[in-house]
């Protein structure tokens, strides 16, 4: 988080000297009290000076993405079917700094970076299990990392950095679901879904890397089938869901250059699933993208880039930027 400030009160300036006022009590009084009326009459009250303290505001860079504001994780300690899930609670999960003009001003899009660095430290809360509409299933995982120890959740996070930048300068109005470990951990699946429901968002996506064995490369983005059970209806969201889809996939393979998924999803890197309650909770149009997979050397080799990463941040962009301009 990037700090703007501090912003003081402007001084406010003295009042003039009473030049009339002070000759004239020199001649009617002595010197010593003279000296107290014309300090008082001068700046002895209300003489200028600014606030007291400065005020620091908080805003979201855009080339770190920006840091979300949470007041500490308060999970329960039992969860039972039916009572809200154990997810870390957020100030306010969907902060962002506002948006810069642009052809895209209006437009709000929710980044969800997959899984979270702090999770490691959180797995009784994240095992929790939570209801997705079809089933249940745990809040949330730790992720994957490559053979060396890169974690999927610094991946996402990087790029999802990178992603916001890039729609910021379109004029997108855009929120994470967590930054800088802010909250700690999660948040639950049923949680970051509602995050984008209740920013009413035009697009969302959620970055991920997949953790298959090697040999299996390539990214496939994943659809929302058509659900409807308990608290998941995707019906009015499959066809809008699936235009942000395929517009994020082909952008993300002409501008990276990585092939579609040899080991799901036919060679198409389009995948339809019912089993993600990010996916099945959702009312606005969304989709996940498993950018590569973190377990393959060559994939691994493109993950850890930098420059790579700055590429698929563009792929991404590009494809929903499109769907945007398109809805």
């Amino acid at each position: 988080m990037s700090y703007v400030g501090p912003d003081f009160d402007p001084p406010q300036p003295r009042r003039p000297r009473r030049g009339p006022l002070t000759v004239a009590l020199a001649a009617l009084v002595p010197g010593a009290l003279l000296g107290w009326l014309v300090y008082d009459a001068v700046g002895g009250s209300g003489g200028g000076g600014g606030s007291d303290g400065a005020t620091v505001r908080s805003s979201t860079s855009a080339a770190t993405g920006g840091a979300v504001t949470a007041s500490p994780a308060t999970p329960s300690d039992a969860k039972q079917p039916g009572t809200p899930s154990p997810t870390p609670t957020l100030a306010d999960p969907t902060s962002s700094a506002p948006a810069a003009s642009g052809p895209l001003k209006g437009k709000v899009v929710v980044i969800d970076p997959g899984h979270n660095p702090g999770n490691f430290q959180h797995t009784a809360e994240i095992n929790r299990k939570v209801n997705i509409g079809t089933n249940w299933k745990e809040c949330d995982t730790t992720g994957t990392s490559t053979n060396a120890g890169y974690t999927e959740a610094q991946f996402t996070l990087d790029v999802s950095h990178r992603l916001k930048a890039l729609l910021e300068r379109q004029g997108v109005t855009v929120k994470l679901t967590h930054d800088n470990g802010s909250p700690s951990w999660g948040p639950c699946v049923d949680g970051r879904a509602r995050i984008g429901n209740d920013a009413h968002a035009d697009a969302a996506i959620s970055i991920h890397a997949d953790g298959s064995a090697d040999g299996n490369r390539g990214f496939h983005v994943i659809l929302p089938g058509a659900v409807h059970s308990g608290a998941a209806d995707t019906r009015p969201i499959v066809a809008s869901s699936a235009s942000l889809g395929e517009r994020v996939a082909g952008n993300f393979v002409r501008v990276t250059g990585e092939p579609a998924s040899n080991y799901i999803g036919g060679g198409t890197g389009l995948v339809t699933r019912k089993d993600l309650g990010g996916l099945n909770l959702s009312t606005v149009p969304k989709v996940f993208i498993e950018c590569g997979n973190m377990r393959d050397s060559k994939d691994a080799a493109l993950l850890t880039s930098g420059a790579w990463r700055q590429k698929a941040a563009q792929g991404i962009s590009e494809g929903i930027v499109s769907f945007l301009r398109s809805s």
